[in-house]
């Protein structure tokens, strides 16, 4: 893949994602929990939820759509970044602070995160390269180990709003 067809996939793929994400802000999360995920290589339709971060240096609060699994009686989430050689931006607003905020459809939550080591990180990789066999590939492009973040609700909250530009 040439330089300019790699710009030109990431230009789509953050139009995709945001486009997501405001579809799933605006209907509150009646729409956009379950996602038609083929045209980036998964097995056809995921579930899907919303991270709420705030940025470690602006301060400012993003959301994410990220494809999750329920592992272990957890919510499963996963940083690759496409197997770029750096973690996600959320993934390092997410490790500043010790607890989360998330919405599963029409559900919201503040929680707790944690990252599986050992065994429980090999089973949690194997369960979510099952789902989505693309993280497999991520990671053969990546020297770094690609985050496998277990998420557990704390109390339920109201869900989110839509992002507005400041």
């Amino acid at each position: 893949m040439t330089t300019k067809e790699t710009k030109e996939l990431l230009a789509r793929s953050v139009a995709f994602v945001n486009e997501h994400r405001d579809a799933y802000l605006r209907s509150g999360g009646r729409s956009g929990h379950i996602i038609d995920c083929t045209a980036v290589g998964a097995r056809g339709y995921l579930p899907s939820l919303l991270l709420q971060t705030i940025g470690r240096k602006s301060g400012k609060t993003n959301i994410v759509p990220l494809l999750y699994g329920c592992f272990a009686g957890e919510w499963l989430v996963v940083g690759s970044r496409g197997g770029a050689p750096e973690h996600p931006a959320w993934f390092l607003n997410l490790q500043s602070r010790p607890e989360v905020h998330f919405q599963i459809a029409t559900q919201a939550f503040r929680g707790s995160w944690r990252i599986p080591v050992g065994e429980e990180r090999d089973q949690a990789w194997a369960y979510v390269t099952n789902m989505f066999p693309s993280y497999a590939e991520y990671q053969k492009r990546t020297e770094r180990q690609i985050p496998v973040v277990l998420l557990r609700p704390i109390e339920e909250t109201p869900v989110f709003e839509p992002l507005t530009e400041a």
